[in-house]
């Protein structure tokens, strides 16, 4: 479905997690495009060189389109939004409105929000369709478990955890689903996604959450049947079921307080709304799903030390993390000792499946034997031994370890918009303004990083 009055966002990631056009022909090919191959600078480069924009911006909308399946790597920074606009400016040189440019800004956009916002990206930033009370704050069984006999739904969270990430309009058909149907607050739907996605970002999956759920954008987003069968392979096709009516009914359903599609639930499209009292989800019957396990102190698999100031003293040192996993910047000082951290409040707060620890873990390993784990006051005094530390800031990460290091600001594709946006489209006008083509954007950037 689509938006007419505000674009679309990506539910985590830039431009390829992917935008829910084009036709479906084989559901196998859409996930093998979205599975990351290995976490590698040759592996994020060669997803690199085979980016087609004019195939994107034509077929993007389906599940087997033309994604890039770079959404991890940029996530975990071993790619910026810089390198990647400039790679495919230079074999494809592009206008700045075209659509995979366009899409590149959703993921600066939402860092624009959570700066100028902070955590309360994590709150509903305006009241949506129904009051906070009229949404439950667990996420059901049959859902977490891929039963609730709605193809569409049970396929994408099959596909999430199989592969680790997911179509961007198959994400959106989720969150839709999970909030409007089944009156589930955004913020567990968010929270559960946000732990099984190798491409997850606290800024970007929330706030698309938002938009969905009419918390951070003027409306719902809504899905129906028809709508997955012009976009999806036929086993996500769910005639029948809860999803099977008129834009008119759903938009009722998600605006009226009651359930609608539990578990081997169908509906007519043309029956009467949901009756809150008897719009339970049912009584857990079904298999058992194969939802991974998240973990939020992977120290001893992964074979994790604690911070050691006599690894650093007297030492020169630069912080890798999660976040900021790109090649060491060149000229570092031959004795620079590299280590990589790992925050034991974040990842507890925010633990991760065990695909996504190994997949930055062994990005990280190849950049440094020294990988640690712990708090941040382990951190902090272990790192005051150093003659000089400094790194790459993340917002994932900026509320604890602002003292500890001489912090570079992350490279920053889109110049920076002073003014608080609360739209796509506002921001987008002013980090734009006066550009005609990318080119033209990727030397505003330079002139701003001098």
């Amino acid at each position: 479905m689509r938006r007419r009055h505000q674009p679309e966002p990506l539910l985590d990631g830039p431009e390829d997690s992917d935008h829910a056009a084009g036709d479906a022909v084989d559901g196998r090919s859409a996930q093998r495009s979205l599975i990351p191959t290995v976490p590698t600078m040759e592996a994020a480069r060669a997803r690199l060189s085979a980016v087609r924009p004019s195939a994107y911006a034509r077929t993007r909308n389906a599940l087997d389109g033309a994604v890039t399946g770079l959404s991890p790597y940029i996530t975990h920074g071993l790619l910026s939004l810089t390198e990647v606009l400039t790679a495919v400016n230079a074999r494809h040189p592009l206008d700045v409105q075209h659509k995979w440019v366009y899409e590149l800004g959703w993921r600066a956009f939402f860092r624009h929000v959570w700066q100028h916002r902070g955590e309360s990206i994590l709150r509903s930033l305006h009241e949506g369709p129904l009051p906070e009370d009229a949404y439950d704050n667990d996420l059901p069984a049959d859902i977490r478990q891929a039963r609730t006999g709605v193809p569409v739904i049970d396929q994408a969270v099959r596909t999430l955890y199989a592969s680790g990430t997911l179509h961007n309009h198959a994400r959106m058909w989720l969150a839709s689903y999970v909030v409007h149907l089944r009156k589930v607050h955004w913020r567990a739907g968010a929270d559960w996604m946000y732990g099984h996605l190798l491409d997850g970002d606290l800024a970007s999956n929330h706030l698309s959450w938002q938009w969905v759920a009419g918390t951070g954008s003027r409306k719902p987003y809504l899905f129906n049947a028809e709508n997955v069968a012009r976009y999806a392979p036929a086993d996500w096709h769910s005639p029948g079921t809860a999803v099977d009516a008129s834009y008119e009914v759903l938009d009722r359903w998600a605006r009226t307080p009651g359930t609608v599609g539990g578990p081997d639930t169908t509906m007519n499209a043309e029956d009467a709304l949901p009756d809150a009292a008897t719009g339970n989800v049912g009584d857990g019957r079904g298999r058992e799903g194969d939802e991974p396990g998240l973990r939020g102190s992977p120290a001893e698999t992964l074979g994790l030390k604690q911070p050691n100031a006599a690894a650093v003293t007297g030492r020169d040192v630069w912080l890798v993390h999660p976040w900021a996993l790109g090649d060491l910047p060149p000229g570092l000082p031959a004795e620079t000792v590299v280590v990589g951290i790992y925050l034991s409040e974040f990842h507890q707060a925010w633990p991760w499946n065990e695909r996504r620890w190994q997949f930055v873990d062994q990005r990280m390993a190849a950049l440094t034997p020294q990988r640690w784990w712990g708090p941040a006051r382990a951190f902090r005094d272990a790192l005051a031994q150093a003659a000089r530390v400094r790194g790459q800031l993340d917002p994932h990460l900026a509320s604890w370890v602002l003292p500890w290091a001489e912090w570079l600001a992350p490279p920053m594709l889109f110049p920076p918009v002073a003014q608080r946006c609360d739209s796509f489209s506002q921001w987008w006008r002013h980090a734009v303004r006066g550009m005609g083509t990318a080119s033209e954007l990727l030397a505003v950037n330079e002139v701003a990083a001098r």
